[in-house]
């Protein structure tokens, strides 16, 4: 995954304070999670992803 791309996620999902699990993304959430940048709960009622201190960090950084 790119730079750029993961900024747009991470920035996208810290404007929200749970971001909803969008269609066709689990890939996407399972490689940022295993990067240690959101938290991912797709066993929910509504599926969804917080971003985690690591992923505030590289937004800050990057």
């Amino acid at each position: 995954m790119e730079r750029e791309e993961i900024k747009t996620l991470l920035a996208s999902i810290e404007k929200q304070v749970s971001s909803s699990i969008l269609g066709g993304m689990e890939e996407t959430y399972d490689e940022l999670e295993r990067m240690g940048f959101i938290a991912y709960h797709p066993d929910e009622a509504h599926p969804s992803v917080t971003i985690t201190q690591k992923g505030l960090d590289y937004l800050e950084n990057n």
